[in-house]
């Protein structure tokens, strides 16, 4: 697993795509709202933690086409389907990968970020704390999206429109979360949520997108 984990990561950084497409795509959404809804202080540090987690949102989703496209495109996910380890570490291995190119640079650059939305200090640990919880889930949800759609004509967008509907939770959470903590209030229970989310996707969708494996490969 480690050894599937390490080339995950060196093949995201060789093909592009990986550490930098997310993290630009989130810096642009992030310097382009100002210009949409005036630069208020006020009114951008109330809207931030929401604009903030739909932009790592929509950043984790940029990449999720290249889980199992590259493996599938040169051959090489039939052989690890038969490989000693089981589908299911299979899909737990990519998705940590996917987490650590996509969902771990976002969490470190959510504070730096954060400051051009005026977004109160306050609110930076719960900002943090949930996109910690909460992008892997992202990345979990996303690995077994790509699954269903792996080898598809299109499978992009129908990759799109399956995942984003699974996503709303971990937004709502999210945002509510980082909400509270900038207003002051207890942010204990979305948190509890947004953890509870991610246990349960850690859980089971590692045996849901091993499944969707099988049938594509079949």
């Amino acid at each position: 697993m480690r050894a599937l984990l390490a080339r995950d990561l060196r093949l995201a950084v060789r093909a592009g795509g990986g550490f930098g497409l997310g993290l630009a795509f989130f810096l642009i959404v992030v310097v382009l709202v100002p210009f949409g809804v005036g630069p208020e202080t006020a009114i951008l540090a109330r809207i931030a933690p929401g604009i903030l987690w739909v932009a790592a949102l929509l950043a984790a989703l940029l990449s999720l086409d290249r889980i199992f496209a590259l493996d599938h495109e040169d051959g090489s996910l039939p052989l690890l389907a038969t490989a000693p380890l089981p589908l299911e570490m299979l899909a737990l291995a990519k998705a940590l990968a996917h987490w650590i190119t996509t969902g771990l640079p976002l969490v470190v650059a959510a504070p730096l970020l954060g400051v051009l939305l005026h977004l109160p200090g306050a609110a930076m640990p719960w900002l943090l704390v949930s996109l910690a919880l909460g992008t892997p889930a992202l990345s979990l949800i996303g690995t077994f999206g790509a699954a269903l759609t792996v080898g598809l004509r299109r499978g992009g967008l129908l990759m799109s429109l399956i995942v984003l509907p699974l996503y709303v939770p971990v937004l709502i959470f999210g945002a509510e979360a980082a909400r509270r903590g900038a207003e002051g209030l207890p942010a204990a229970t979305p948190l509890l949520l947004l953890a509870g989310i991610a246990l349960g996707c850690a859980a089971l969708l590692p045996f849901a997108t091993a499944a969707a494996l099988r049938v594509t490969l079949r």
